[in-house]
């Protein structure tokens, strides 16, 4: 077997690719680590030279066959990540050393979980070996493998990586059979304040349309291109990604996308891009030219339950924060991820730190688990 680090994914087959993570050729379990997706970030010049983001992703081949994978960059700073370790830096510039760049197996700027070892059970510990080699052989700091698996993160720790545990919201169907079913498991004061969030949304006075597949036109893209650059600004300052990738999604994903926009007198004025996976909605990004009191929640949240509950999915991921999340139903949820530092004093230092962490993460699920917006009895447990 040969061990390879390339440089862009177009030099590997998508087929190939697709196979080791887990697409069965319906949909994928995990859209963003298709061949396709990563594709785009690094064809619209999304990553790539000058982004911070430079893909390196390690390969197992043998006899020119694709054994295992991992999606791997090589970052010089910390942003877009999600899982955030600016204290990590910050302490290692502080005592003399050089942070960045550092490794990083990820899907970039998606906060979702999704497998980040690609291929067999027994290849994935080879491939956390060759990422530890790699790492150290190059003097870097740092190996990093955020929103990975959980069955992933046990194989890490048995690796020597270190394992972080942080916390999401994800809406799970609890049996329901429509969102009226949803609603029916809720307390009537929770119950009532989603019904009146709702009523409020509508009152914009327009339509709220599904697009998917061929129904979503180019020009679908130049409206939500409007409401990214909204959000982004406001939130990052500089969009992550480029015009151009959501081009490439129009040429290869439109399938794998759900647009969900609202719409008055023919013209979109707020909207939510959402990715479709086997069983899971994943929301992505949200923007409006106008705000309207609830509109943001109605296409974010309820909206993506009734899509979801309309086509049999049983979970909606809805990003990264936001703990007024869980009064729409969407409870703590753990999110998992590795790190392996070259320096073993520093490592020891971390290790502390994470499993203090990782106790106060706990201690919050179950504190914020106890104003779950279910009636007592129906609310699904904490990351269930």
């Amino acid at each position: 077997m040969q061990i390879e680090v390339v440089d862009a994914i177009s030099e590997l087959d998508p087929a190939a690719w697709d196979a080791l993570a887990g697409d069965k050729g319906d949909r994928p379990l995990d859209p963003f680590t298709t061949h396709r997706f990563l594709h785009a970030l690094e064809d619209s010049g999304s990553v790539g030279p000058g982004t911070g983001w430079e893909a390196k992703h390690l390969v197992i081949r043998q006899d020119g066959a694709l054994l295992a994978a991992m999606p791997l960059y090589a970052k010089s700073h910390s942003q877009g990540e999600y899982i955030f370790d600016h204290a990590f830096a910050d302490a290692w510039q502080r005592a003399g050393g050089n942070y960045y760049p550092k490794l990083q197996a990820a899907v970039p700027f998606t906060p979702a979980t999704g497998p980040r070892l690609l291929g067999p059970p027994e290849l994935r510990p080879l491939l956390l070996r060759a990422l530890r080699e790699i790492t150290q052989s190059n003097g870097l700091s740092s190996a990093h493998i955020t929103f990975c698996t959980e069955a992933e993160a046990e194989i890490g720790k048995a690796e020597g990586f270190l394992h972080r545990v942080t916390q999401q919201f994800h809406w799970e169907d609890n049996g329901y059979a429509n969102f009226d079913g949803f609603l029916a498991a809720l307390s009537s004061r929770k119950r009532k304040t989603i019904k009146r969030e709702r009523r409020q949304a509508q009152e914009f006075g327009g339509t709220i349309t599904f697009l998917t597949g061929d129904a979503i036109q180019p020009a679908h893209w130049d409206a939500f291109w409007s409401f990214y650059q909204d959000t982004g600004n406001r939130k990052w300052g500089t969009p992550y990604l480029t015009r151009a990738f959501f081009d490439r999604v129009q040429e290869t994903m439109r399938d794998d996308t759900l647009l969900i926009f609202a719409e008055r007198d023919g013209q979109p004025i707020a909207g939510a891009l959402n990715f479709i996976g086997r069983d899971t909605l994943f929301g992505r990004y949200w923007g409006c030219v106008e705000d309207h009191p609830c509109l943001h929640f109605e296409l974010c949240y309820y909206q993506a339950i009734d899509w979801a509950l309309a086509h049999g999915l049983t979970r909606v991921e809805a990003g990264a924060q936001g703990e007024h999340k869980l009064a729409r139903g969407y409870m703590p949820t753990p999110v998992h991820a590795l790190y392996w530092f070259s320096n073993p004093r520093f490592t020891e230092a971390v290790e502390d730190y994470l499993q203090r962490e990782s106790q106060a993460v706990d201690d919050e699920m179950q504190f914020l688990g106890r104003f779950a917006p279910f009636k007592r009895g129906d609310s699904p447990k904490e990351g269930q």
